[in-house]
């Protein structure tokens, strides 16, 4: 005997899913758009970043669509107002920080440029002056190149080592401006429990971690001298 679904209504239109379903999984089928950052359906739901936020009719404010489940009756709006207003300002601070603008084809450029932001502009077009992160590169892994930077604390490349890969040689560490993650308590990847599985640098979506080969070759000069 089948479970029955559950109905809700998304944007105007009437929807029928699984029990446990989520919000953002609802919307997706859907062929709804909802920006994320620390989300990874691969990894279990974390609600860190606060721009998956939705409308639902009834409740006190925007809610997180990523681990909220869906429950008949509901009457959600996933281009509501106050989220995306939310959402933009989040995304907007996020790219303050950072030195240098995310490459194009990162998940946060892309987001940003979804939420009418410019990720090419740089901290220079922010509305808010502040400090930006000094480059830090760590270089000592093998295989993979950690670009401090550039971290955002999103915590996706902490989870994909412990629920994908059980390595636990990630943690986070520090808070606010100075929160970003750790590998060997600090001695750097090559002292850590890390097995080389590219989990991390796979799922970073602004290429804190990414493969030290196309780390090199993005950072290579070309025929005529100038960095890609």
């Amino acid at each position: 005997m089948s479970t029955p679904g559950v109905k809700l209504t998304m944007d105007g239109a009437e929807l029928e899913v699984a029990p446990g379903t989520t919000l953002l999984e609802a919307a997706r089928a859907a062929g709804l758009w909802i920006p994320t950052l620390c989300f990874d359906d691969r990894l279990a739901p974390f609600g860190a970043c606060r721009i998956c936020l939705v409308g639902v009719e009834g409740a006190k404010g925007p809610v997180a669509s990523c681990t909220t489940e869906a429950r008949a009756g509901m009457v959600v709006e996933t281009q509501h107002a106050l989220s995306r207003r939310i959402a933009r300002n989040v995304v907007e601070l996020v790219l303050s920080e950072l030195p240098v603008p995310p490459a194009p084809h990162t998940e946060l450029a892309q987001v940003a440029q979804r939420l009418g932001l410019d990720p090419t502009a740089g901290p220079a077009a922010a509305r808010w002056a502040g400090v930006t992160h000094e480059p830090q590169l760590d270089h000592r892994h093998p295989y993979l190149a950690l670009q401090h930077e550039l971290c955002i604390s999103c915590g996706r490349c902490v989870r994909a080592c412990d629920e994908v890969q059980g390595a636990f040689a990630l943690t986070a560490v520090g808070r606010g401006f100075h929160a970003n993650i750790a590998a060997g308590l600090g001695a750097g990847f090559a002292e850590s429990s890390c097995v080389s599985c590219g989990a991390c640098a796979d799922t970073c979506p602004t290429d804190a971690i990414s493969e030290r080969l196309l780390f090199d070759l993005a950072a290579a000069p070309d025929h005529r001298g100038a960095a890609r």
